[in-house]
């Protein structure tokens, strides 16, 4: 009856499902689902082939250091934020979905544009090939916090230029949070440059590597041909980009992109926009950590908003969607 209840419920709602990706990894996520939830066991047991058992034993025990690494924190993520959505049940379909950078693949597998297994390997692939140009050209990447886009973009200029430094804006998340992404003296520079701006603050982010920056153009050449030999259908329901902030309506759009997003920015505002644009009246965030959520509860005309992140808060989100 519960089962039943809840697909009901979910029915009557407009609801928008939305993923974090890299740095919402913690030594615990996804923990108890698996025991809790038969269909979350499923997807573990076929996700063994692709990344091997080791991964489940570093998402539960870590070591932390070891799940800071994007060959691990990318299928680890989108493992565990796959499982917390399924979790919630076999009711629950969106009217729309998005995820923040290699969380995108998140919303796609659930639509059904890739398959789990495909969508999986996909991850585990571009998180090998980002590793290995992360060991080649090493980076990492900082939140700015307080400084518009265009002051940062003059930073930007003058960095490169006056020191030589690889540096770039990586992913707009708001108009006063921006993330930087370089080399380890670039993003050094440019933090300093920005707090004399004027910024509030510099926050260092839990990577391993100058994600969606010119260091990347090595793993996005490698990464190519293997989204290439992929087969990807349309979305069952609108699954917006952060490359463009679009919906997608074209799968050569969705390969393109999805090589694209290895160096390319995260428009993370515009794709939140986007979602909202769609008149949700519930946005659900998946994650082990709460990234998005606060984020888009920010905007002007939110909705209500929750974050699913536990088999706790999992529970809780079913009872509160059958009693609705």
């Amino acid at each position: 009856m519960g089962r039943r209840r809840l697909a009901v419920a979910c029915m009557t709602r407009r609801i928008a499902l939305i993923f974090p990706g890299q740095g919402s990894q913690l030594v615990g996520m996804a923990a108890g689902l698996a025991e809790q939830y038969p269909e979350v066991r499923d997807l573990f047991e076929r996700a063994v082939p692709i990344v091997g058992r080791r991964l489940f034993t570093v998402m539960a025990e870590g070591p932390e250091g070891e799940l800071q690494e994007t060959r691990v924190s990318q299928p680890a993520i989108f493992l565990a934020n796959v499982a917390l959505a399924v979790a919630l049940g076999p009711g629950l379909v969106p009217i729309v979905a998005a995820g923040h950078s290699f969380g995108e693949y998140c919303a796609l597998t659930l639509a059904g544009s890739l398959s789990f297994e495909d969508a999986l390997h996909l991850v585990y692939q571009r998180g090998l090939a980002m590793g290995r140009a992360a060991d080649a050209m090493p980076g990492t990447m900082a939140a700015v916090l307080g400084l518009d886009a265009e002051r940062l973009a003059a930073l930007v200029e003058q960095v490169r230029q006056s020191a030589g430094v690889r540096v770039r804006l990586a992913n707009f998340n708001a108009p006063s949070q921006i993330v930087i992404s370089g080399d380890w003296r670039g993003v050094e520079l440019l933090g300093a440059a920005a707090l004399e701006a004027g910024a509030k603050r510099v926050v260092p982010l839990n990577v391993s590597g100058a994600w969606h920056s010119e260091l990347m153009e090595s793993a996005q050449r490698e990464f190519a041909p293997i989204v290439a030999a992929a087969a990807i259908a349309l979305p069952r329901f609108s699954v917006i980009s952060n490359v463009d902030a679009l919906p997608y309506q074209d799968v050569e759009v969705i390969r393109h992109h999805l090589v694209r997003s290895v160096t390319d920015e995260v428009r993370w505002h515009e794709t939140a926009l986007a979602v909202l644009a769609q008149e949700p009246d519930l946005v659900i965030e998946c994650g082990a950590s709460r990234v998005l959520s606060p984020l888009v509860k920010r905007l002007l005309g939110a909705p209500e908003v929750l974050h699913v992140g536990d088999v706790e808060r999992v529970g809780e989100v079913r009872r509160l969607l059958e009693d609705r």
